[in-house]
């Protein structure tokens, strides 16, 4: 029995509001007030599951980055 957790979860809708605006990874990194890496950045626009202090951290920076409020199912579907 195969009890493991499915980790890559496809492209999440972080990715397509980054792409909108025209931001990479590296402007969440320089933005933000909380300690990030472009590879948390890089693995939640993957898709690669995150914990809920990891997806707050991007969400803020994101946020910070934007000027606008997200909430984590606007930019996770997991």
């Amino acid at each position: 029995m195969n009890s493991e957790i499915e980790r890559n979860l496809g492209a999440q809708p972080i990715a397509q509001i980054m792409a909108d605006l025209g931001l990479r990874g590296g402007d969440l990194v320089a933005n933000s007030t909380e300690q990030i890496t472009h590879k948390m950045v890089s693995r939640a626009c993957k898709g690669r599951r995150l914990t809920s202090r990891v997806q707050l951290k991007i969400r803020n920076a994101l946020s910070q980055s934007t000027g606008e409020k997200y909430s984590i199912p606007d930019l996770f579907n997991y």
